[in-house]
């Protein structure tokens, strides 16, 4: 039986993530990417979309974003890695394919993060890998498209830092759900007793 109202809204918010997080891209060119990557954005619950240095057409509304993303979240244009200002405490995490970098499955996401990625045909500069706290790739033979890659990188953060039931070893869903989080009463450190507890 399909949960409707309440239950249906409740559910959907029992596997939200503790945190916070961005994404964005440096020196993007293109149009449907940007729209893609933005739909990804408000898709997976991104707090705010940047853009870093993008190509000055993309000042538009681009018509692959289908769910009109600004309307529902923050959207930051910077010129230069120097103007970038995240919030304090906001880990940067560069997605770049080089040797140096960490697997995505193996990579622990940060609470707060912004992830930036590089341009359609380039890479991350210089300056912002130097800016960037950690830089990860995605365990692929070649480089793939731009938004496609920020999918992947939201997916993983949410099934990583997601309330969901452990992956099953088996093929199917998994045998053992999660237990639901179950808060504790207030704490009273000065023996005052709280009305109605």
């Amino acid at each position: 039986m399909a949960k409707v109202g309440y239950e249906a809204a409740k559910s959907k918010t029992d596997k939200l993530m503790r945190g916070y997080f961005a994404i964005g891209a440096e020196g993007l060119s293109k149009r449907m990417n940007l729209g893609t990557l933005m739909r990804s954005a408000h898709a997976f619950g991104a707090n705010f979309f940047f853009t870093v240095d993008a190509d000055q057409k993309l000042r538009k509304a681009p018509p692959s974003d289908t769910s009109k993303s600004p309307g529902h979240l923050p959207v930051f244009t910077w010129d230069s890695v120097d103007t970038m200002d995240l919030p304090r405490g906001c880990q940067l995490v560069g997605i770049e394919l080089t040797d140096e970098s960490i697997e995505l499955p193996s990579f622990g996401h940060p609470l707060q993060a912004a992830y930036v990625l590089g341009p359609e045909r380039g890479s991350l500069s210089p300056q912002m890998l130097a800016r960037c706290d950690h830089v990860v790739k995605i365990p692929t033979k070649f480089c793939i498209n731009v938004a496609m890659a920020g999918a992947i990188v939201m997916y993983d953060r949410h099934r990583a830092l997601g309330r969901y039931a452990d992956r099953s070893t088996t093929a199917g869903a998994p045998r053992i759900e999660r237990p639901k989080h179950v808060s504790g009463g207030p704490v009273m450190r000065t023996g005052r007793k709280v009305p109605g507890t």
